[in-house]
């Protein structure tokens, strides 16, 4: 593995996101795969993600940035255990990382048979994260059609053994589990299955709906914890004078108000002005509408998914259920590079492909944002570049709108097939994403 010299030692003392070089590397080794997940980006009408495996020339493009990064996750939109060169990929990184970095990859298990369990780990994979969604064979189907319960529990147990008998204790299994109100339950269980099987850790991530017939399967509530406290601070204070604050979408637009209605919207204007002052994000009708009853269910379900992690050992993330206020994109704070398997570099998961998705209730236009293509330039001109330098200052500069909790969005300048700049004139689309928000999670 590659020593860092004393120059290199003090620059990875800097922030991630200031380095001269990436710290982490999400490579998309290919867009094809083996399955048909009902909630993949793929299965959307109008996707237009082409398929295709990155080349090896295009691979060793990266070589520059892999001596110092600390990791290497080799998954995008398709089954990495697809590409025939899978291997050879991690077996040139480790040889050119340095010590302490560490090779992953997300799978849907499919092909893991304990003849390439083993191929994978000598090539020094470090850790693997296998979607298990729920064990009920029937919602298995319907969510990952192709899959049985028997292909996930040969893939443990191939995986378990290529760790025992190559002497590769440090080796990690994980497990991802997208959850929606139709799994959501099943989650204690399907922990406690795969710690069973061997799983070090668990990511819990949220369905992101690409097409609106997935609306129906989110668990999360697209308005701020602040905002739903604030809410429910303004309820007490209201009822104690004997005023029900949820008549307030009724009432509002009555053109000539009782007494009684009219201090129904004092109180909400009293709600909106101590938001005003703190500075938090209202979007009044999404926040009438929540259901308390449905979070407190999801909050019960999650204590149980920790109190099971805790019992296991199970290193266990789980993902917001409503957003966040102070928002931290990861990705680029992380220092991190996306590279599609044309090479293509980008700044994240929300700007790696074009799509359409319903994330915050109404359809949005997504387009990659591309700083420059490895078979061109190398990683290490691309990151220095001043486009993705600027890029970055400004996404960790926060100074964008927050879309999800705004009463005008969906507005013209979100609601486009060709993002310009947002309403505080940014031109990062960065307002209307979700990921900084604690909701979606990854192998990263």
């Amino acid at each position: 593995m590659h020593q860092q010299p004393e120059s290199e030692q003090h620059e990875s003392l800097l922030a991630p996101v200031l380095r001269s070089y990436p710290s982490k590397l999400f490579v998309e080794t290919t867009t094809q795969c083996n399955l048909g997940c009902a909630m993949c980006v793929k299965q959307t009408a109008d996707c237009g993600i082409t398929e295709g495996m990155m080349s090896p020339a295009t691979f060793k493009g990266l070589t520059p940035g892999l001596s110092r990064a600390e990791a290497l996750i080799l998954n995008g939109v398709g089954e990495p255990l697809l590409h025939p060169e899978l291997e050879s990929f991690i077996a040139t990184a480790k040889e050119t990382m340095s010590s302490g970095s560490w090779v992953g990859f997300q799978s849907n298990g499919l092909l893991l048979d304990e003849q390439r369990a083993f191929s994978l780990l000598a090539a020094g994979l470090d850790r693997i994260c296998l979607s298990v969604d729920t064990l009920t064979p029937e919602k298995l189907k319907q969510m990952r059609e192709g899959v049985e319960i028997s292909d996930l529990s040969q893939a443990f147990s191939a995986l378990t053994k290529a760790r025992t008998e190559l002497g590769r204790s440090q080796f990690e299994i994980g497990v991802e589990i997208v959850v929606m109100r139709s799994n959501l339950t099943e989650l204690p269980d399907t922990l406690q299955w795969a710690a069973s099987r061997g799983a070090t850790f668990a990511l819990v991530t949220h369905v992101l709906p690409y097409d609106a017939t997935h609306l129906n399967e989110m668990v999360y509530e697209s308005c701020s914890g602040q905002a739903i406290e604030l809410l429910q601070k303004w309820r007490k204070i209201a009822a104690a004078d004997g005023v029900d604050i949820d008549l307030y979408p009724r009432v509002l637009w009555n053109y000539s108000k009782s007494a009684a209605e009219q201090r129904v919207v004092d109180y909400v204007e009293r709600l909106k002005a101590e938001a005003q002052e703190q500075e938090v994000y209202l979007d009044l009708k999404k926040l009438f509408q929540i259901d308390a009853h449905w979070l407190d269910r999801v909050a019960e379900v999650f204590s149980r998914a920790e109190q099971v992690a805790h019992a296991t050992g199970l290193d266990l993330e789980l993902p917001q259920v409503v957003l966040k206020e102070n928002r931290r994109c990861e990705f680029v704070e992380d220092g991190s590079a996306f590279i599609s398997w044309q090479g293509d570099v980008h700044p994240c998961y929300f700007l790696w492909h074009g799509y359409h998705c319903f994330a915050s209730g109404w359809q949005q236009m997504v387009k990659p944002k591309v700083f420059g293509n490895l078979n061109e330039q190398s990683i290490l001109e691309i990151w220095n570049s001043s486009a993705f330098k600027t890029f970055r200052d400004n996404v960790t500069g926060y100074d964008y709108p927050y879309c999800a909790g705004c009463g005008l969005a969906p507005c013209d300048y979100i609601q486009t097939d060709e993002f310009e700049q947002d309403c505080h004139i940014n031109q990062e689309p960065c307002g209307s994403c979700l990921w900084c928000m604690g909701l979606f999670q990854c192998l990263r």
